[in-house]
């Protein structure tokens, strides 16, 4: 009888927590979905905005997701607990280091103040940014 795999367990970090590592979260629930992987995703900022950004719902509500379900939260609100990978979308020093067995830094643009054409594209490169990570930190077997 085949023993049932721990879930991944995923951080997703940007500076303010409203928008990329918000649709990364929703991505890797996502994605893992369809793959039928087990993870566990969460998302901070090291110096979160305190709301997600409305622009990040309605993009993610084009795909059928909820992100209005979400909140910006702070680094120190995540579970102390190590990650199988932390991910940094482009924040540089301004995240400070947490456990994790693998590191990535993803240079994804803010899409803040992008016009909504735009910030699809940098909607659609958190997912297949997300879809990678995911293939590569699939359990083999």
């Amino acid at each position: 009888m085949d023993t049932p795999r721990e879930p991944l367990r995923l951080l997703f970090v940007c500076v303010e927590n409203s928008n990329r590592s918000q649709m990364a979260e929703a991505f890797a629930r996502l994605h893992a979905r369809e793959m039928g992987l087990a993870v566990e995703a969460v998302s901070a900022g090291s110096r979160p905005s305190g709301v997600v950004n409305p622009k990040a719902i309605a993009s993610m509500a084009e795909l059928g997701y909820d992100l209005a379900a979400h909140r910006s939260k702070a680094l120190k609100e995540v579970e102390a607990q190590p990650f199988d990978a932390a991910v940094t979308m482009g924040c540089g020093d301004a995240c400070p280091l947490v456990k994790a067995r693998r590191r990535f830094d993803w240079q994804i643009p803010d899409p803040k103040h992008l016009e909504p054409a735009d910030f699809r594209k940098v909607r659609d490169l958190v997912s297949r940014q997300v879809r990678a990570l995911l293939e590569e930190l699939a359990p083999r077997g």
